[in-house]
């Protein structure tokens, strides 16, 4: 479970292909659904377009407690909405027990 994916829009996620990384284009949420499924069972980690994710926040949801594999939200073209920040930003701050982002002055 070494590979690694990118899934999304085709014009958020060709790029990735560049470096080496599988790529997934899907035209909506149903073909994202089922596309997420066949990933989880084949990648370590799963690079998914944020647009993508908010449609599917459900079907992400069972793999949350999973170590493997790991989802993280990337921006798509449409620009970055925070979601990807956010999630890693809830993650570290379970695994640290501390706001990683917070500075006391």
């Amino acid at each position: 479970m070494d590979k690694i994916a990118v899934i999304g829009d085709y014009d958020g996620i060709y790029g990735f292909q560049t470096l080496g990384l599988s790529i997934c284009p899907v035209r909506d949420a149903e073909e994202g659904k089922e596309k997420l499924r066949q990933l989880a069972l084949e990648c370590g980690i799963i690079y998914i377009t944020e647009a993508l994710a908010a449609e599917l926040p459900e079907e992400i949801g069972r793999y949350k407690e999973q170590v493997m594999p790991a989802i993280i939200q990337i921006p798509g073209v449409s620009g970055n909405t925070g979601a990807g920040v956010e999630g890693v930003k809830k993650t570290v701050e379970q695994a640290v027990g501390s706001d990683i982002l917070f500075s006391q002055e």
